[in-house]
């Protein structure tokens, strides 16, 4: 069955406003907390943390306040990455974690993200029984209160130390310029490079409360690459608002995306007999939007690659029942189970940083054969995500569409799961028929969904 209030990643939505006013976020709380209280009794304890958006608190203290009712006890973290909170869930003694954040979104939105005590987002059924507790308290009407805990010291220095001991190596001398997007890893982030030894020089490191991801970050890499080059800098890396991503950029000044980081990841894990998945076969999990550059990439490597549905959650799911030690996303999201449950931006710098130190080789050299075809991604605004099936000209349009390119390309139209918007994506190896197809689809959406 359908949920209404999770997508891909949680509730999200416009702070304020439904489904993240008061009353619903409230609801959220006391639902969570029942569900906690019913695994572990009475006075369970849940984790709560946040990135810098300026109605963070508001959120948190209602979450907390809803926990209170529920019968759990809230613990809070404050400002800590939504990798943070998944990790320090699964390895303190939290029932779940709850991150307020909407990740790569502007200040006006924001999310709730849940993690059972596994570190693992919730599956889709447990998302789907707690929406329905949700409308039935809100049926049965609430009154909002909010009491947020103070912040439990010492929880994002525990999380740090665990990162810095996934590092064999030393930094030392190394140079590199860290875009922390005003964001969740404003602190954390320029501090782990630093104890590893890097010459450090952060950027847009000064939230206000409405400045995450503006103009910076993962979404944004001219300000890290224009100082990567000032600066001289081995590399950078940018992470997005709560730190659950990162992309690079070389000494050149070349981006390096997430289908790049998770070959030369998955190059140096080959060469150390570390890649097989459960059946004995070298494997990389990707998305249905990594470009067939990198497929074809890994298959020169005698590398598997899978495709699951966009989401580092699906991913993750595919990694689990095949076994497999990387997977992720072109956004950057990468995810090495062997760490982590879920995509962790500083986790996945250290990583690439770990690969790179091995090869003895920089990233523009680990990924010069990696040669992307022309790809195009539009975003249409929708009033509605009507099923793509029942409107007969739109799947036509498509399935003309992928049979134009005789098996040479690649055509995808989907619904964001966080945003009232689809998504047309199409490839191929004509860069002009490529943009040209994307634009006629994403003209036809529009007619058909009134965006």
């Amino acid at each position: 069955m359908a949920r209404v209030l999770f997508g891909t990643d949680g509730i999200r939505g416009v702070a304020g406003k439904p489904p993240l006013d008061a009353h619903t976020v409230y609801a959220a709380g006391i639902a969570l907390g029942k569900w906690a209280v019913g695994i572990h009794g009475n006075g369970s304890e849940v984790l709560i943390g946040m990135d810098t958006r300026e109605s963070g608190p508001g959120i948190a203290g209602h979450i907390a306040a809803g926990l209170e009712t529920g019968g759990a006890t809230p613990r809070f973290a404050g400002l800590i990455t939504t990798p943070g909170v998944a990790f320090l869930t699964r390895s303190r003694d939290f029932v779940a974690g709850v991150m307020i954040s909407a990740s790569h979104n502007p200040f006006e939105d924001n999310g709730i993200k849940v993690f059972d005590h596994s570190g693992f987002k919730l599956p889709d059924d447990l998302e789907h029984a707690l929406e329905q507790d949700i409308f039935a308290l809100l049926e049965d009407g609430v009154t909002p209160r909010e009491s947020l805990p103070p912040v439990d010291e010492g929880l994002d220095a525990a999380y740090l130390d665990y990162l810095v001991g996934t590092f064999p190596h030393r930094l030392d001398g190394v140079s590199l310029v860290i875009d922390c997007a005003n964001g969740a890893a404003t602190h954390l982030g320029p501090e782990l490079f630093h104890r590893l030894g890097a010459t450090v020089t952060p950027i847009a490191c000064s939230p206000d409360g409405r400045n995450i991801n503006l103009d910076c970050g993962a979404l944004h890499l001219g300000g890290l690459q224009k100082k990567v080059l000032e600066t001289g800098a081995a590399a950078g890396v940018a992470f997005d608002g709560d730190a659950d991503r990162c992309l690079f950029v070389s000494h050149s000044g070349r981006i390096v995306n997430g289908d790049a980081m998770m070959l030369l990841t998955a190059d140096s894990m080959l060469s150390a007999g570390h890649l097989n998945d459960d059946s004995g076969q070298p494997t990389v999990v990707a998305t249905v939007m990594s470009n067939l550059g990198l497929e074809i990439a890994l298959r020169d490597r005698g590398v598997h690659m899978l495709r699951a549905p966009v989401g580092d959650k699906y991913v993750l799911e595919e990694m689990t029942r095949r076994g497999a030690k990387v997977g992720g996303e072109q956004s950057g999201h990468v995810i090495f189970p062997e760490f982590a449950t879920t995509g962790d931006g500083m986790l996945t710098a250290l990583q690439v940083l770990k690969a790179v130190q091995a090869s003895g080789k920089d990233l523009d050299e680990l990924t010069k054969d990696l040669v992307d075809f022309p790809q195009i991604l539009v975003n249409v605004r929708v009033n509605d995500k009507r099923p793509l099936e029942q409107m007969p000209r739109v799947q036509q349009e498509i399935d003309s569409a992928i049979a134009g390119f005789g098996g040479a390309g690649r055509v995808l139209v989907r619904y964001s799961g966080t945003e009232m918007l689809a998504r047309v994506m199409v490839e191929g190896p004509d860069k002009d028929r490529v943009e040209s197809c994307a634009h006629h689809l994403a003209q036809v959406l529009k007619t058909e969904l009134g965006g």
